[in-house]
C-alpha cells in the first residue's frame, strides 16, 4: 500500500470510532411536548 492510502484509511477508522464514541455519550433530550388526544366512547365496548 502506498503512503496516502494508509493516511486514508487511518483517517477513516478514526472517524468511524471517533462518532460512535460521540453517539454513545451524547445526551440526546427527550421530547417535552405534550400530546392530548380525545377518544370517542364508542370505540369501548361496555
Amino acid at each position: 500500500m502506498t503512503k496516502i492510502t494508509q493516511i486514508m484509511i487511518i483517517a477513516g477508522v478514526v472517524l468511524v470510532v471517533g462518532g460512535g464514541l460521540f453517539l454513545m455519550t451524547w445526551d440526546i433530550p427527550a421530547p417535552s411536548e405534550n400530546v392530548t388526544k380525545t377518544l370517542n366512547n364508542d370505540r369501548f365496548p361496555s
